[in-house]
């Protein structure tokens, strides 16, 4: 199968219509169309260590979730760091697809992983472009013993807690940064909202909103996906090589 033909079956199952209008996706970088794609490599981000890895690694193709190319490029030069990756990408033939805000909404994706992650039933959609979920635990816990869970289930160093006087049954998910879709999960009925990053200010504000915040890291919200992107490759090419690259460059220091 080609770079092209496999863009156009992955987006048929995660539509560019879902797609933010501030958002940038898509193909990001591709030397030829008409290559045949063998090796994929999977990531959450696009960092210089994964694409040397896929330069080392005779990868044909990068497949993540956020943007290679996000804003537009001041400068496409060595001097870049965004333009240096693309550099090295071109040189080497290596093709970039990113599914970023329609990977976060399609069924399945992004948010979906992350509710089955925290083991949540009756799951629904919440909030603007139905970009949320929204679901219940089988019983009520405190706070302490749901924030305890999500760390593990989410495999973080650490989760930080802000307490809304609630004891955790409906827990509202968004992975990344949601500090947005509070007033969101609050009009959807959640007592607790979890999402990868969360501002200083609104996580003050906790008490006075009524509603458990619980910030437990952007990459650890959101690196399921690649299990999502492996499901398609394997279908769509199932004599690929396929590998999952670990992109987290952050860690705690205790």
């Amino acid at each position: 199968m080609t770079v092209k033909e496999l863009y156009a079956r992955m987006t048929a199952r995660i539509p560019e219509s879902l797609r933010e209008s501030w958002d940038n996706d898509g193909i990001m970088c591709a030397p030829d169309l008409s290559a045949d794609v063998h090796r994929v490599l999977l990531s959450l981000d696009v960092t210089e260590e994964v694409v040397d890895y896929a330069i080392e690694n005779d990868f044909d193709l990068i497949i993540s979730h956020h943007p290679l190319i996000f804003r537009p490029l001041a400068a496409f030069s060595e001097d870049n760091p965004c333009g240096r990756k693309l550099l090295k990408l071109s040189s080497n033939g290596i093709t970039v697809f990113s599914f970023h805000t329609r990977a976060d909404k399609v069924d399945g994706g992004v948010n979906d992983l992350l509710a089955d992650t925290l083991d949540l039933h009756n799951v629904e959609k919440f909030g603007e472009g139905d970009l949320g979920r929204i679901g219940e635990l089988d019983e009520e816990i405190t706070l302490d013993d749901f924030a305890m869970l999500a760390r593990e289930a989410l495999g973080a160093p650490a989760v930080l807690v802000a307490d809304g006087f609630n004891p955790v049954h409906k827990v509202a998910v968004v992975g990344g940064d949601g500090k947005d879709f509070i007033a969101d999960a609050l009009a959807a009925g959640a007592d607790t909202f979890l999402s990868g990053r969360l501002s200083y200010n609104t996580m003050a504000e906790a008490g006075e909103l009524g509603i458990n915040l619980i910030e437990a890291g952007h990459y650890y919200t959101e690196c399921r996906i690649t299990e999502f992107f492996l499901g398609l490759v394997s279908r769509f090419v199932p004599d690929a090589f396929i590998e999952v690259a670990d992109s987290n460059l952050l860690r705690m220091i205790n």
